[in-house]
C-alpha cells in the first residue's frame, strides 16, 4: 500500500496523513507547482471530498480538471488533464496515467473510454487519473520531451527543482504514491509489438508476486518480467510498497483500436478483481517472457519478416531477410534462442546495424 488512504479511509480518523484537531473535518495534501495543493482529501461527517488540481469530487461523483506542473517558455502554466472518480463506498485507490511518452497514444485511448464508463455511484474507492503526462512531447507528437530531451519514464520519482521532465515526474508521483495500485499505460512507441504487460520491479523484489498478480489480472495475454531501468514508475512504485505495472498496448502511429480494447478490458479487470466494482473477473493464464533478444540488420536494404507477431520461434528459425532495391538477398538473420516473436520495426528500410526486431525468451506460463 502507498502513502494514501487505506480501506475505510472515509472514517475521519483514517484520512491520509493528518486530520485537524476538531475531528469532524480536515484538509490534507502535498504541495504542487507554485505552492498549490496537488491532491487533498477533505472530510466531513464520514464523507470525503477529493481534490486533484482543479478537479473536486464528492462521494459518488466524477470531476475533471487540470493540474499545474510548471511553466512554458513564455511563462504560461503547464496544466495536465486530470480526473477524480470518487466512489460512493469505501475502498482502495487506483492511480492511472497515460502518455508518459509523447507518441504513445493507445493509453490515452483507454482513458477516454474508461473514465466515462465508471459509475461513481457503484464504485468502492477512488480512481485518480492523469490523462496526458508528457505535455511537451504530446504537443509535438514526439517520444521524448523536446524541452530537455529527456524520456519521462526515466525520471521518477522526479525532482521538484529539476529539469522540465523531472518536475512533471515529481508532481505526478505525488499523486501516484497515494494509491494502492498503479497502472502506467504505455505502448511499444511506433513499433509493431504484441499486447503485453511489463513487471519491472525485478524477481527479488518483495512486491514481485503482487506485481505479477496485477499483470495477470490486467490480462493482456503476454507478460514481460524483466527488471526495468532506474527511474521507471513501474520500478519506483513497488519501492514505495505499491504494486505497479506497465501495460504496453501494442504499438501504433496514432492509436490502434484492438490494443486500446485490451487496455479497456484490463482496467475493468483490475477494478472488478480488486473490489472497486462488483464484477466477476476470470483471471486467465498469461504467457511470460523473462528474457529479450534484440536483432539488428546485417546490411542496409529492405526487411522481409518470416514469422508474424506473437508466433513461437525456435533457435535457428529465420526471423527476417534483407534485400536490395531489386530483391537481391543481402542478409538473413535467424533466432538465437527459442521464444516468441515480440516486436518489430514498422518501416522496412534499414541501415546496417539498425534495430529490426526482438524475441521474448525464457518463456513459461503462470
Amino acid at each position: 500500500m502507498g502513502d494514501g488512504p487505506v480501506d475505510g479511509a472515509r472514517e475521519t480518523h483514517q484520512v491520509w496523513l493528518r486530520l485537524d484537531d476538531r475531528g469532524d473535518k480536515g484538509c490534507v495534501g502535498s504541495l504542487g507547482a507554485a505552492g498549490t495543493e496537488s491532491i487533498k482529501w477533505v472530510t466531513a461527517q464520514f464523507s470525503v471530498m477529493i481534490t486533484l488540481g482543479t478537479a473536486s469530487a464528492a462521494p459518488g461523483e466524477t470531476d475533471t480538471g487540470r493540474l499545474e506542473v510548471g511553466e512554458t517558455r513564455d511563462g504560461s502554466p503547464v496544466r495536465l488533464p486530470v480526473a477524480v472518480i470518487n466512489g460512493a463506498n469505501d475502498g482502495k485507490t487506483l492511480y492511472m496515467q497515460a502518455v508518459s511518452d509523447g507518441d504513445e497514444l493507445n493509453g490515452l485511448g483507454v482513458i477516454t473510454r474508461v473514465v466515462p464508463r465508471i459509475d461513481p455511484t457503484e464504485l468502492s474507492g477512488t480512481v485518480l487519473v492523469v490523462g496526458i503526462v508528457n505535455y511537451f512531447a504530446f504537443q509535438v507528437a514526439e517520444h521524448r520531451n523536446p524541452i530537455d530531451d529527456r524520456k519521462m519514464n526515466r525520471g521518477y520519482p522526479g525532482d521538484r527543482n529539476g529539469t522540465t521532465s523531472e518536475r512533471i515526474a515529481y508532481e505526478t508521483f505525488q499523486i501516484a504514491k497515494q494509491a494502492d495500485l498503479i497502472l502506467d499505460l504505455h505502448q511499444g512507441s511506433t513499433s509493431r509489438m504484441v499486447n503485453e504487460t511489463r513487471v519491472r520491479c525485478g524477481i527479488r523484489h518483495r512486491l514481485h508476486g503482487d506485481c505479477l498478480r496485477l499483470a495477470k489480472v490486467f490480462g493482456c495475454g503476454n507478460v514481460l518480467d524483466i527488471k526495468g531501468p532506474d527511474g521507471q514508475l513501474a520500478r519506483v512504485g513497488p519501492d514505495r510498497g505499491i504494486p505497479t505495472i506497465d501495460p504496453e498496448l501494442g504499438g501504433a502511429v496514432g492509436w490502434d483500436e484492438e490494443s486500446i480494447q485490451y487496455g479497456v478490458d484490463g482496467v475493468f479487470n483490475v477494478l472488478g478483481y480488486y473490489g472497486f466494482l462488483e464484477d466477476d473477473v476470470s483471471v486467465e493464464e498469461q504467457t511470460r517472457a523473462r528474457g529479450f533478444d534484440q536483432y539488428g540488420s546485417p546490411a542496409g536494404g529492405l526487411v522481409h519478416f518470416e514469422p508474424d507477431l506473437g508466433d513461437r520461434v525456435v533457435a535457428g528459425d529465420v526471423l527476417f531477410e534483407v534485400t536490395d532495391t531489386f530483391g537481391a538477398l543481402k542478409g538473413r538473420v535467424t533466432a538465437d534462442n527459442d521464444g516468441i516473436f515480440w516486436r518489430t520495426r514498422r518501416l522496412p528500410q534499414v541501415a546496417a546495424g539498425e534495430y529490426v526486431c526482438s524475441v521474448g525468451t525464457d518463456i513459461d506460463t503462470y
